[in-house]
C-alpha cells in the first residue's frame, strides 16, 4: 500500500514538473510550428468522424432519458432545455473527452513510447534538439485546441441528434425543441462545457506525454505506458469534472 502511494505521488510529481516545463516553453514561444500543424490534423481533423458519431447518439440518449419526465408531466416544451443542459454542461464534454483519450491519448503515448525505446528521443538530444520543445509542447497545445474545437462541433451534432430523436420518439417539433433550448439556456452553460474541454485536453496531453516519454522495459513497457496513460487520463477527467462542476454550479 505504501509502495503504491509512493509510486502514485512520484508519477503525479513528474507529470506536474512536465506541465511546468511545457508551460515555460509555451510562454517563450519555443515549440515547433510544423509539428503543431501535423498534430492538429492527426488529433483534431481525424477525430471528427468518431466524435460526431458519439455526439449524435449522446443527444439521442439525453432525449430518451428526459422523455420519461416529459411524458409524465406533459412538459414537451422543456425537452430542448433538459436535453441541451445535460449535454452542454456535463455529458457532452465527459463522453467526448473519454473518447478523445482513448483514441488520441493512447496513440500519443504509444508513439512517444516507441520513440523512447528505439532511442529516437536520445537522437534528438544528441542533435541538440530539445525533445520537449520539438515533440511534447506542440502535442499538448494541439490536444487542448483539438478537444475544444471538437466539443463545439460535438455540441451542435448532439443537439441535432436530440432534435431528431425528439421528433421521432416524442413528436416534438424541431422549432419547439430549439426554442426551448434557446429560451432557457445561457452562454454560461456552453462556457462551462468548453472550460471542461480545455482542462480535459490538458490532462490527457500531460498524462499521455509523461507516460509515453518515460517508458522503460522495451516493447512491453510501451504497452504498460499506454495502459497507465489511459487510466490516468480517465481519472484526471473525472476528478477535474467534479471540481469544475462544483466551482461553476
Amino acid at each position: 500500500m505504501i509502495s503504491t502511494l509512493r509510486d502514485i505521488c512520484r508519477e503525479v510529481g513528474a507529470a506536474y514538473l512536465l506541465l511546468l516545463h511545457v508551460g515555460t516553453l509555451l510562454l517563450r514561444g519555443r515549440f515547433d510550428r510544423r509539428e503543431l500543424g501535423r498534430s492538429l490534423a492527426a488529433m483534431g481533423a481525424d477525430s471528427l468522424p468518431i466524435v460526431a458519431l458519439t455526439a449524435f447518439f449522446t443527444g439521442g440518449i439525453m432525449v430518451i432519458q428526459a422523455g420519461i419526465f416529459v411524458r409524465r408531466f406533459g412538459a414537451y416544451g422543456l425537452l430542448g432545455f433538459g436535453a441541451g443542459y445535460a449535454t452542454l454542461r456535463e455529458v457532452g464534454p465527459l463522453l467526448i473527452g473519454l473518447m478523445f483519450s482513448g483514441r488520441v491519448g493512447a496513440n500519443n503515448a504509444a508513439e512517444l513510447g516507441t520513440m523512447t525505446v528505439t532511442e529516437q528521443i536520445d537522437g534528438l538530444r544528441a542533435l541538440a534538439i530539445d525533445p520537449i520543445a520539438f515533440l511534447i509542447v506542440p502535442r499538448v497545445l494541439a490536444m487542448v485546441i483539438a478537444l475544444f474545437c471538437l466539443l463545439l462541433v460535438g455540441d451542435a451534432v448532439a443537439l441535432s441528434g436530440g432534435a431528431l430523436f425528439g421528433k421521432w420518439l416524442l413528436g416534438v417539433e424541431f422549432s419547439s425543441f430549439f426554442h426551448s433550448f434557446a429560451d432557457n439556456l445561457k452562454l454560461a452553460d456552453l462556457s462551462v462545457g468548453l472550460v471542461k474541454a480545455a482542462v480535459f485536453g490538458l490532462a490527457i496531453a500531460i498524462s499521455s506525454c509523461h507516460f509515453g516519454s518515460s517508458v522503460r522495459g522495451g516493447a512491453p513497457g510501451v504497452g504498460r505506458a499506454v495502459n497507465a496513460a489511459v487510466v490516468a487520463s480517465a481519472l484526471a477527467i473525472v476528478l477535474s469534472d467534479q471540481l469544475i462542476t462544483v466551482l461553476f454550479k
